[in-house]
């Protein structure tokens, strides 16, 4: 275990007083009916352990995306499920197969749970080229819209290469989906090897609950079942699954505020594009952004110090980005005011 080389999550700083633009949390939050709902089961009912299945949250996401219950898996947030995708779905003889430039936890699970893996290099405009991942593998996984670049796949680009892979599972891990592309639910149905997995974190403003949920055939939901059975029989407290069944039953406030943060996503670009910067195309609640003429982190250390945190990666190929948390237009006004004054000493 000493070799393990664990996933290091966004700063959760404790100072006061700071725009916190650097874990991709929504500026908005949630639904008043979800505080109603949380609100209803703080009471006597909290010494009784939660419903191990989640019924009533299976239930909400089943009838919201019109699948059956059994084809949907409920965890601890995505990051959870994933864990439980890597064990169950992607332990093979041959690699499975991951974007070079993405989501950083999962060369961490193929760490802890012995997975070989390969990294399929993003093509030099920083997009997934799915033609390349058709070689013998054990799986596939890749977010959609990947992070950190928040660039999108469309639906048919994933279709075409679940037609061509139809040999192992293909994970679609759709954390950000909600803030401008189509879900890969609607295509389960017709390829048993697709799991698509989500989370309440982000566009349900949610992330203090930690719910995520996978939607596939009932094969592989099942396979994910008796992992999480193996491991924790009760993942999801009262109040997520209650919390979590009220977010998806108030679909106008949900849309409401994916709407907002789409508007201000496009604003930041614009400011940001304006100040010189080159931002790739996003379609999450951040953008990947780059300044010619400045160090990324030390432009970074320079907005900490006027309060401003966002996102440094050291990987090879972004690390003269930065991931910019889309906040309210208060937030994003600051940033870019901010940066203005910056780019000018």
């Amino acid at each position: 275990m000493a070799k393990l080389d664990p996933y290091v999550p966004g700063e959760q700083p404790k100072l006061a007083n700071l725009t916190k633009l650097n874990t991709n949390e929504n500026p908005y939050g949630p639904s008043p009916r979800v505080l109603e709902a949380i609100a209803a089961e703080s009471g006597d009912s909290l010494r009784l352990y939660p419903d191990p299945n989640g019924a009533l949250l299976k239930q909400a996401v089943a009838d919201y995306y019109a699948v059956a219950p059994d084809q949907v898996f409920l965890g601890n947030g995505s990051d959870e499920v994933l864990a439980h995708v890597f064990q169950a779905l992607l332990k093979h003889d041959k690699p499975v197969l991951f974007p070079d430039t993405t989501y950083s936890f999962y060369p961490v699970y193929c760490s802890l749970y012995q997975v070989d893996y390969q990294r399929i290099p993003l093509g030099s405009d920083y997009r997934i080229q799915v033609a390349d991942y058709l070689h013998s593998n054990g799986g596939i996984i890749f977010p959609n819209p990947n992070a950190p670049t928040g660039i999108l796949l469309s639906l048919a680009e994933i279709e075409w290469l679940l037609k061509k892979n139809q040999q192992s599972v293909l994970v679609v891990d759709e954390a950000y989906i909600d803030f401008g592309g189509e879900t890969a639910v609607c295509l389960v149905d017709r390829y048993p090897n697709l799991l698509v997995t989500q989370t309440l974190s982000k566009s349900r403003s949610l992330a203090g609950l930690r719910i995520g949920f996978a939607i596939g055939n009932a094969v592989l939901i099942e396979a994910l079942e008796r992992v999480k059975n193996s491991f924790n029989s009760y993942p999801l407290s009262r109040f997520a699954i209650a919390g979590g069944a009220a977010a998806f039953a108030d679909d106008d406030y949900f849309r409401q505020v994916c709407r907002q943060v789409v508007c201000s996503r496009d604003g930041l670009t614009a400011g940001l594009k304006s100040l010189g910067f080159d931002v790739l195309p996003s379609s999450a609640n951040f953008v990947l952004a780059t300044c010619p003429s400045q160090d990324a982190a030390g432009l970074s250390a320079r907005l900490r110090e006027k309060g401003i945190i966002v996102r440094h990666f050291r990987q090879p190929r972004i690390q003269q980005f930065l991931r910019i948390t889309v906040g309210t237009t208060e937030q994003n006004r600051l940033l870019l005011n901010v940066l203005a004054e910056l780019l000018k000493q």
